[in-house]
Formats: C-alpha cells, structure tokens, sequence
C-alpha cells in the first residue's frame, strides 16, 4: 500500500512539472512557457502578443500537414543560393554571416529556410484563388497614397569601417576619433541599385553623421558604415514603378485574406490557453 501511495504521488509531480510547462494547447500541440518567453525576447513584445504569434504559427503547421504540403532539399538550396547572391556572397560566407548574425547554424538556418517555403506554399493555397490584379485606377491610388516608399536616394556617400574584431568597431561607433590599426577605413560612394537591399535599407534608416549598427561582412569579419551624406531621392517613372506596385498591392491583399483565414480558424480550433508568463 505504502509503495502505491508513493508511486501514485511520484506521477501525480511528473505530471505536474509537465502540465505547468504548458502555456497553451492548439488541437493536441503544446506550446510552453518558454516558448512564449522566447518570443517575447526575440520580438521584443508582450506575451499576449507573443501567444497570438505562436498559436497562428501553430494552426499553420496543422494546416501544412492537413494539406500534405512538402518541401524538398533543392527547393531549400535554391531559395539560399538566391538569398546569398542578392547579397554579393557566396552560400559559405552567407552562412558565416547568419552565423555571426543570429547564431545559427547551417542546419538551423536551413530548418528556417525550409520553415519559411512551407508557409509561402501554404499561404500560396490559401490564397490565390482569392485574389484579382488590381487595376490601374488602384496602382495610381496606391501610388498616390505611398509616393514616399517608392522614392529612394540615388547613392550614399559613406565611410566604411571593417575588422576582425567586432569590438573595435563598437568603440569606433562610441567614439569617432578612436584610432587601431585593426580597423579598416574607406570612403566610397555607394549607388542604390548596386548594393543589397538589406544594406540599402539600414544606410536609409540612418541619418547623416551617424554609423549604421554592427554587420557581418560575409568574409568573416565584421563592418559598419559612417553615412556622410545621401543624395536626394530620385523620381521614378510610374511606368517602370508598376511591377513593384502590383507586388505591394498584392501583398497586402493577400495577408487581408490570410488574417481572415486564420482568424475564422482560430475560432473554430480546440485551443486551451493555460496560462501566459508574468
């Protein structure tokens, strides 16, 4: 009796431990407290917000397997490849600067990789049978409405700080008149259309007389760029702006569908929501 009392009371705290690492329970899919703790710290947001995120996340699996929705190797290996040369970099050194950048290993950032094909299939499945080409009237609209994100400099006048050492270039941003022979400098002119957007994207959000944060260079080390000046935005014309509007256009409507998708099966799903973190 005294051994089917302890046994009894040993599996009521195995039990235990593992229901209060439950935060959530989608159909038969668990998401933990430290998940929604990661996600939190990963996004920067709260865990109502970080919750909504998992659970979509969550419904979006059921529906990829629901589907019977694949991904191949070649697939994953195609889609870097691109990634790398729209970066000026070979697939190693894109790796060495995800690597650098976020910590992840090959065979993690292509488990993302492969993630993020799923998702575009699905979505993809979901929703275009619902969308229509917007006509000229909506592109002349959109464009109306969103001038500014169509409009960009036409080249950015910089300084460019490259080491081996990331911590040299940390205190080159703290402290401009600092000075080590392991740190590289070279002026240059750099013309919007020739760099990566990402690297474009940053050098906009950086004002005049200000270093760009940290960057891996692909090569192993690590850069950042002191923005002198920019030139100032070039017109475009509207003709040779349609493809990207159309792209933005449609981009928006399909996550309008996608939400009410969800939305609707989020509604209509078996979800226990346990408890959130403080």
């Amino acid at each position: 009796m005294f051994k089917l009392l302890v046994l009894l009371m040993l599996s009521s705290l195995v039990n235990a431990e593992v229901y209060d690492g439950v935060a959530i329970v989608v159909e038969d899919k668990a998401i933990t407290l430290l998940d929604i703790e990661k996600e939190m710290q990963q996004a920067h947001i709260d865990a109502k917000k970080a919750s909504d995120i998992l659970i979509r996340k969550k419904l979006e699996a059921l529906e990829i397997a629901k589907r019977d929705i694949s991904v191949s190797s070649t697939e994953v290996y195609d889609d870097i490849k691109k990634m790398a040369e729209a970066n000026g970099l070979t697939i190693s050194q894109l790796y060495d600067a995800v690597r650098e950048q976020s910590g992840l290993s090959s065979t993690e950032f292509k488990e993302k990789i492969k993630q993020k094909i799923l998702s575009q299939k699905l979505y993809a499945a979901i929703a275009m049978s619902s969308l229509s080409e917007p006509t000229d009237e909506e592109l002349k609209e959109y464009y109306e409405l969103h001038k500014k994100e169509f409009n960009h400099p036409e080249s950015f006048s910089v300084i460019i700080n490259e080491s081996k050492d990331k911590s040299r270039l940390q205190e080159k941003i703290d402290n401009p008149m600092f000075y080590s022979p392991d740190v590289k400098t070279q002026e240059q002119v750099l013309p919007y259309n020739k760099i990566s957007p990402q690297l474009a994207a940053i050098l906009e959000k950086t004002p005049p007389d200000h270093f760009t944060p940290v960057l891996p260079d692909g090569r192993g080390g690590f850069m950042c760029c002191y923005v002198k000046s920019t030139t100032k935005p070039t017109k475009v014309d509207f003709e040779k702006l349609k493809p990207q509007i159309v792209n933005a256009i449609m981009a928006e409507k399909r996550e309008a569908v996608l939400s009410d998708y969800f939305a609707r099966l989020r509604d209509n799903a078996d979800i226990n929501i346990i408890r959130l973190p403080k």
